[in-house]
């Protein structure tokens, strides 16, 4: 598992429990969408306006 947040360019360092729980947290929503059944490889953008 790999797990990278970049924040306005800025690289936050995750220990591992953290990069377990963001992992876990979006494998759980990619789950339950409908058409996703076996991936290897997300990108989520967010941005606030």
């Amino acid at each position: 598992m790999k797990v990278e947040l970049v924040v306005d360019g800025k690289k936050i360092p995750m220990n591992s429990y953290v990069r377990s729980v963001f992992f876990r947290v979006v494998e759980a929503l990619i789950s339950t969408l409908k058409g996703v059944e076996d991936w290897s490889d997300a990108e989520i953008t967010i941005k606030r306006e």
